[in-house]
């Protein structure tokens, strides 16, 4: 059993080796570098957005080149994260867990951290406009997140999300509105998640939040009933998130399933209280009834205690103020440096940029600070811009100690961004309670990796 854990693990590791090599982001090759990178010593490099992909940046770009000026801007004075935020609905971590605080960059890496809310950009004059401050830059970075379109389901609206429907799909106040409303519902009552089309911010998210509601349910209101409603027919790890849920909580298998999960199913149990309503059964919302607490579908009406409405997204506003997105929403960008398509020497990371095969997550977007970051450095130094490589873990729980996942590398491949991996992407349909219990363990053990390295 022991060997067939530590083989997960080494495939995992063996990913993100093969990525962590393409970018060549490790400290050694920084301290050589920084030692000939006299040319780029007065560039100013601005970053709008410190979230996993600025922060990731500005770190990054220091200790690359430590003579580089670095400004790091955005208008929260601290990180609040979104990955693992849901487990804040069911009380296994506090708001003050998910925040994360900005001295480190100041402090360790010498980046200079300003609060203030960006307003617009004068490309011509290479200057950010901001609410109290202007900022000049030789290459700017603007890595702002998503956009949630609360109108796009009708009905819904920003002030609903921030009162009485929250989405909590930003982590903040939001996401402890949801728990409360969770812990508080009625014995018996309704928790109704409606899932958000593609593209969206983390692909597991609602269906980890799914699982994660149905087991506090469990053990506090045995009777509640969860729902998730749906515009799409599968999601990313749905094979072995569905096994889960079927593991845990009874879920029947879908029939589009049956064929690959069957074998690895338990029965389902009548009394299993989590349904998913996918988009060929009518899942695809149309229209939110606020005062009814009713969400009307494709396939009819789904009255609920409490409703969890994950809309669709796009990148955040000041991108398509700063007229980086084109009419997807989102930011184009050459795939070799995340240099935007639009506007020269400003560069878009994270959720907010088009990668094509890359997910959005915070994972993508710290992989893609690294290589951008080196990017940059290598072109103020008058070197050669090296062939980029990427890599993306999306961890999710069906459960407290039941975890899965999703490992790939990506590499450019026909000018577009795409998964090269030569084995399985996914936790085996095999895998024993002990891996997955490994699963949820390496989960806790990454977001804190991750926080460390993106932000201390």
């Amino acid at each position: 059993m022991r060997n067939a854990v530590m083989l997960h693990r080494r495939r995992l590791l063996t990913a993100m080796a093969l990525a962590a090599a393409g970018t060549s982001a490790g400290t050694s090759w920084a301290r050589m570098a920084a030692e000939s990178l006299a040319p780029a010593a007065g560039a100013k490099i601005v970053i709008v957005g410190a979230g996993v992909g600025g922060a990731t940046a500005a770190k990054y770009l220091k200790i690359f080149n430590p003579k580089i000026h670095v400004t790091l801007i955005d208008r929260n004075p601290n990180f609040v994260r979104h990955y693992g935020s849901s487990e804040l609905l069911t009380g296994a971590v506090t708001m003050e867990d998910l925040t994360v605080s900005y001295d480190a960059l100041h402090e360790r890496y010498g980046v200079k951290v300003v609060r203030d809310t960006i307003i617009g950009l004068d490309a011509d004059r290479k200057t950010v406009i901001g609410k109290t401050g202007r900022y000049a830059y030789d290459k700017l970075i603007v890595s702002p997140g998503i956009e949630l379109l609360y109108d796009a389901l009708p009905g819904y609206s920003a002030d609903l999300a921030a009162s009485r429907i929250p989405s909590g799909w930003i982590a903040g106040p939001q996401t402890q509105l949801l728990a409360d409303y969770l812990q508080s519902m009625r014995s018996g009552g309704t928790f109704l998640i409606v899932a958000p089309p593609n593209p969206y911010r983390c692909p597991p998210g609602p269906y980890e939040r799914a699982a994660l509601v149905t087991e506090w349910c469990a053990k506090h209101n045995p009777t509640a009933r969860v729902i998730i409603t749906d515009p799409k027919n599968s999601f990313v790890t749905d094979e072995t998130m569905i096994l889960g849920w079927n593991r845990l909580y009874g879920f029947p298998i879908p029939a589009d399933y049956s064929a690959k999960l069957s074998n690895y199913a338990k029965p389902s149990r009548d009394d299993c209280r989590l349904a998913w309503i996918q988009a060929h059964d009518g899942g695809k919302p149309l229209e939110l009834d606020a005062a009814g607490m009713t969400v009307r579908t494709e396939a009819g009406m789904i009255k609920a205690d409490v409703i969890n409405i994950i809309p669709p997204m796009r990148a955040a506003n000041i991108a398509l103020e700063m007229d980086l997105a084109d009419k997807t929403g989102f930011c184009p960008v050459d795939r070799r440096t995340f240099e935007s398509s639009i506007i020269p020497d400003v560069y878009v990371l994270g959720d907010a940029s088009i990668a094509d095969a890359m997910p959005k997550s915070g994972f993508s977007a710290n992989t893609q600070a690294k290589t951008t970051a080196r990017a940059i450095v290598e072109e103020l130094a008058g070197r050669p811009i090296p062939e980029p490589a990427w890599s993306n873990t999306c961890y999710a729980l069906a459960g407290e100690d039941y975890g899965l996942f999703v490992a790939d590398v990506f590499r450019i491949v026909n000018g577009k961004i795409s998964r090269v991996n030569t084995r399985a992407r996914y936790q085996f349909l095999t895998a024993s309670p002990q891996e997955q219990a490994v699963a949820a363990h390496y989960l806790h053990s990454w977001m804190n990796t991750i926080t460390a390295d993106s932000f201390g």
